[in-house]
């Protein structure tokens, strides 16, 4: 602070650029963060980054019943979402982890757009 009280604005601006440079740098680190959720019992597994896209889904074999299409439709169906959501739950917790202590930094207000 200069004497006065006021506060020192060039020492609040590089303040608030490091901040956004460090946020910047967690959400890329985000985006590159494969996590893998799994549903079935692993019959069904989704790769997804650390900020929530889709990368991959793989579904095992023996997770299909030849003996009845529309049934093992559904069944895939279900796995899948269950799969996704799984591994959506992890980029969240991810992102708590990785961004948490940037939005603490910013008064704990959170930041907007952000889940947490």
């Amino acid at each position: 602070m200069i004497p006065g009280g006021q506060p020192n604005m060039q020492q609040l601006l590089q303040q608030a650029q490091k901040m956004q440079q460090d946020l910047a740098a967690a959400q890329q680190e985000l985006a590159e963060t494969p996590v893998e959720g799994s549903a079935g019992g692993g019959l069904v597994k989704a790769t997804v980054t650390g900020s929530g896209e889709l990368q991959g889904l793989v579904i095992d074999p023996k997770a299909v019943d030849t003996d009845s299409a529309e049934e093992t439709a559904e069944t895939l169906a279900d796995l899948v979402l269950a799969a996704v959501r799984d591994a959506n739950a992890s980029a969240q917790q991810l992102q708590q982890q990785k961004l948490g202590p940037l939005a603490q930094g910013l008064g704990g207000g959170g930041i907007p757009g952000l889940p947490f």
